[in-house]
């Protein structure tokens, strides 16, 4: 039951917030292997107001910054897994968005499983009734 988070610092059309929630989506089946029927993306495009890197806003327009934030379930993937994922959600990002700068960040937040659920139950009820996380 993953959550990913992608906030993109420059406007992003509606078909290219959906390309980038579906590749999302495929890459953490195939990185990670969550289940596609319980992932949730969130892409939001905002202007670059208030975005820094070293203290300063962005001065090159070419650049499209952006940072995500992936929610996934603690001891579920490997160090190896969430190393490609991060490798692979970076490139997929800078083939859908353009350049992107030194300071894009993907990071992977593990909760523990009694701290977050979907559908009412948590993970670690899941676990202990035998179902699926």
């Amino acid at each position: 039951m993953p959550f990913i988070h992608i906030t993109v610092g420059k406007p992003l059309s509606g078909p290219g917030k959906q390309r980038v929630c579906r590749q999302a989506t495929q890459l953490i089946a195939d990185r990670l292997a969550k289940r596609r029927e319980v992932t949730s993306v969130l892409v939001e495009s905002v202007a670059n107001n208030g975005w820094t890197i070293n203290g300063e806003p962005p001065d090159d327009s070419a650049l499209t910054h952006v940072h995500t934030d992936i929610l996934i379930t603690a001891g579920t993937n490997s160090s190896e897994e969430k190393s490609q994922m991060i490798a692979a959600m970076h490139a997929m990002l800078g083939k859908e968005l353009g350049v992107l700068p030194e300071a894009s960040y993907v990071v992977i937040r593990e909760l523990p499983a009694t701290d977050w659920g979907y559908a009412g139950s948590t993970q670690a009820a899941r676990r202990q009734a035998g179902g699926g996380l």
